[in-house]
């Protein structure tokens, strides 16, 4: 895990952060929302306040490209930047480190899908998570569309964790009802995902269960209100907390299917997590019913008297309530989807990396079972 500066107008600390790891002239990566947001302006006058030479890159659409990364790689060395600061949501964070590992290893991010694959050490990074939903500013994840594939690609490597992670609640304050929903069942998502994932330890355990909690209080009255300052505060914690949590014990087939759909159409990776969600632990449950007992438990769900995998039923009934109550879509074809997607879908979900660490074997047929019933 990085360093983590956590509070409310943490993000002044970014020029300062910066210093500490002998930045001189530094990259800033965000995206127009954050700029129109006025969090952009914050992180300049830090910059400035610390003597930080700067330019910026915002070219970067909801599910981030390949070129997009050259792009900014190119205006990185024109520049001669010693260090990168990533200033939004998931994508904006995902293509700053895309940045990073291109400005200082070369060739292409197609060239570093997979794990462990970056040999060179990648320049100071920075990350300010606006949006408590990704987790990107602390986890070892990159993840990048191939335009020419059609493919999302994971990037894992420990070179990805950022030096720096800044997480300042109040940003929270200007995302909508809807932005606020999806992400916070992104973070809900990678909780649980970790939580059954056969590479938890009892150390990302105790951030995935408080990640579980944190959301089941905090995600109702976050989504309600955007000056519910305590509901903000904790979502940005679960998602610290979520984000710790997969980083270290990687996810499952909620990811891998998201992943592939995201690919290939323009779809809000959280909107995609809350309708495949409440499916994949439907078909995950046999692997392990003591966890998704738990996860009840967790949740707030009423298990009194149900057996271990009735209660873990209880469990997943929970999440389908949670995310009707919020205004999460319930079918993926109310994005979009339609049912002549499904059989290549479900070819490129079982390549993805996050499939690796699901709980129960799964085939393209469970795949396509899955993405029917979700449809």
């Amino acid at each position: 895990m990085p360093e983590v500066i956590f509070g409310n107008h943490s993000l002044k600390q970014v020029g300062e952060s910066c210093l500490r790891l002998g930045a001189n002239k530094v990259l800033i990566v965000t995206d127009t929302g954050v700029m129109n947001a006025g969090w952009m302006d914050k992180v300049i006058e830090s910059c400035q306040e610390a003597g930080l030479s700067y330019v910026y890159f915002n070219d970067i659409s909801t599910n981030p490209k390949e070129d997009q990364a050259e792009r900014g790689a190119q205006v990185y060395l024109e520049n001669e930047c010693d260090a990168l600061i990533g200033v939004g949501g998931g994508s904006v964070i995902d293509i700053a480190k895309a940045i990073a590992i291109l400005a200082t290893n070369g060739g292409k991010v197609s060239d570093y899908e997979g794990v462990d694959r970056i040999v060179v050490p990648l320049p100071p990074l920075v990350m300010a998570g606006t949006t408590a939903g990704s987790g990107a500013e602390v986890s070892q994840f990159s993840v990048i569309v191939d335009s020419e594939r059609k493919k999302k690609m994971t990037i894992i490597s420990k070179s990805l964790v950022p030096d720096i992670a800044i997480i300042d609640p109040i940003t929270l304050s200007t995302k909508s009802s809807h932005l606020t929903a999806s992400t916070g069942m992104d973070v809900l998502t990678h909780a649980i995902e970790a939580y059954v994932s056969i590479a938890a330890t009892p150390m990302t355990d105790v951030f995935a269960k408080n990640a579980i909690t944190l959301v089941s209080k905090n995600l109702r009255p976050s989504v309600a209100s955007q000056l519910n300052s305590a509901a903000k505060n904790n979502m940005a914690m679960a998602s610290l907390h979520a984000g710790l949590a997969f980083s270290n014990a990687i996810l499952g087939a909620v990811h891998a299917i998201s992943h592939a759909i995201g690919g290939r159409y323009p779809m809000m990776h959280g909107d995609l997590n809350a309708v495949l969600l409440p499916h994949v632990m439907e078909f995950n449950l046999l692997a392990n019913p003591v966890r998704f007992k738990e996860i009840a438990k967790l949740l707030g769900a009423n298990i009194t008297g149900l057996s271990t995998t009735e209660a873990g039923k209880r469990g997943i009934e929970y999440v389908k309530q949670l995310s009707v109550e919020i205004g999460a879509p319930q079918h993926l074809s109310e994005m979009g989807f339609e049912e002549h997607m499904i059989n290549e879908i479900s070819q490129i979900a079982l390549q993805d990396a996050c499939m690796i660490t699901n709980p129960r074997d799964i085939t393209a047929e469970d795949v396509v079972k899955i993405l029917q019933k979700a449809l």
